[in-house]
């Protein structure tokens, strides 16, 4: 008798097990299946003490390391890792955007896979999210993320801000938002963030056009959407692309040579932005500079090194005389972006303006 009460304790107890383990394969399958690629970056930094915040090590902690240092990941998302690159962003080159680019798409085509957070060094962050906000051909969610101490360093920002981007990536609100940055529990455009402090943790901000929301606990809440053309809604392509054309940036300030520019004509270069003082303004000694090089047929924008405002066309220059573009909103970094895409695409000063005005 008292065997027959065992038996049947133990198979409650077993099916009661079972039904544990149903329950929470449920949960799981509810759940919505997020890819992390590492690239590198402060986020997997480490520094010889946990005070150490500056002269830290760049890309030396793995994708498995990151997302086991953050086990509450598991709670909002089904996640898994892959290692595309393992460098400091300042060394982040055209032939990195264009794999991590493909490697995106492919990624994003595949049903299993709801969205993508990509971990990556905060200094050039805001190019490497601007080039995919124009060459991601889906609308599932892209979103970047990264760090301003290491992850050795005492009150490491990565961990927060990495469980951050994957609720965003996970989240249903964010599809069809563009590629997103996430840090500090903020949600920000590709297009229009950048990076404003050399150091500290609240240094990615859209100053003047605003963030897209916040993350705050577990509540992804967005409060504008970027209104510019991006992902599906682009005519670009790098599906076939092996290389981008060669375009650089001039810098302007008091007492400027044409040193930088009739190098970057000698060496080749399709297209120059050049970042200029105030509203895109032409140094008398670099006018003819500028002038030659377009006749040379090197496509030449005006920028701005202010990094707020528009760029008005046939404002400080008569850009339909001299046949130049003019960036509207775009820093001088993001700039290049689009308009070495653009030559992918075509050589007409006219058709490169409008992708400057849609994007």
């Amino acid at each position: 008798m008292l065997f027959h009460k065992s038996a049947r304790s133990l198979i409650a107890l077993f099916g009661f097990m079972l039904c544990l383990a149903g329950a929470a394969q449920a949960e799981q399958a509810k759940l919505r299946n997020v890819t992390i690629l590492a690239t590198g970056g402060t986020i997997a930094g480490t520094g010889a003490t946990s005070t150490t915040t500056v002269g830290y090590t760049a890309a030396t902690v793995g994708v498995q390391s990151l997302i086991k240092a953050v086990p509450e990941l598991a709670d909002v998302a089904n996640v898994t890792g892959e290692q595309v690159f393992q460098i400091a962003s300042e060394s982040m080159t055209n032939a990195h955007w264009l794999t991590l680019a493909k490697r995106v798409n492919a990624l994003l085509a595949q049903p299993n896979v709801d969205g993508i957070v990509i971990t990556h060094g905060t200094d050039t962050l805001e190019e490497t999210a601007y080039f995919l906000d124009l060459v991601v051909k889906s609308r599932k969610p892209v979103v970047l993320v990264g760090s301003m101490r290491p992850s050795t360093a005492m009150s490491a920002d990565g961990p927060i801000n990495l469980y951050n981007a994957v609720q965003v990536a996970a989240s249903q609100d964010a599809v069809g938002k563009g590629v997103l940055v996430v840090l500090n529990d903020q949600i920000h455009a590709a297009r229009e963030v950048t990076k404003t402090n050399t150091t500290t943790p609240d240094t990615f901000k859209t100053t003047e056009l605003g963030m897209l929301g916040y993350v705050q606990g577990n509540r992804v809440a967005f409060y504008r959407a970027s209104l510019r053309k991006h992902t599906v809604d682009t005519e670009f392509d790098v599906s076939r692309l092996e290389s981008l054309p060669a375009v650089d940036i001039s810098y302007t300030y008091a007492n400027v040579p044409p040193t930088a520019i009739n190098a970057f004509v000698a060496a080749g270069d399709k297209g120059l932005i050049h970042a200029a003082v105030g509203d895109g303004s032409i140094p008398a000694q670099l006018k003819p500079a500028l002038v030659e090089a377009r006749k040379k047929g090197m496509i030449i924008v005006r920028s701005s090194r202010v990094g707020q405002g528009i760029v008005a066309r046939n404002g400080e220059a008569n850009d339909d005389e001299l046949d130049f573009v003019v960036s509207d909103t775009l820093n001088p970094q993001k700039a290049r972006i689009l308009l070495m895409l653009a030559l992918t695409k075509t050589n007409s000063t006219k058709e490169i303006q409008r992708m400057f005005y849609t994007y």
